[in-house]
């Protein structure tokens, strides 16, 4: 799958990284961001939970096609 978080709508919420802490994480301003490696092809099944969890809906989950 794969995520995008869209940085311009982030509030810095931490729901995605309390979520599915495997994935996501907090720059050092606090908004959210993909962990090292975390960029394509995750598989967490939390990850769909995160971008529920989000306040603002700045996270978008797409199932990676062929």
């Amino acid at each position: 799958m794969d995520i995008d978080i869209d940085q311009d709508v982030c509030i810095g919420a931490g729901q995605c990284a309390l979520a599915a802490p495997g994935v996501f994480t907090q720059d050092d301003d606090g908004y959210s961001t993909l962990l090292p490696g975390r960029e394509n092809g995750v598989t967490d099944p939390m990850v769909r939970e995160a971008a529920r969890a989000c306040p603002v809906s700045a996270i978008t989950v797409r199932e990676r096609t062929a």
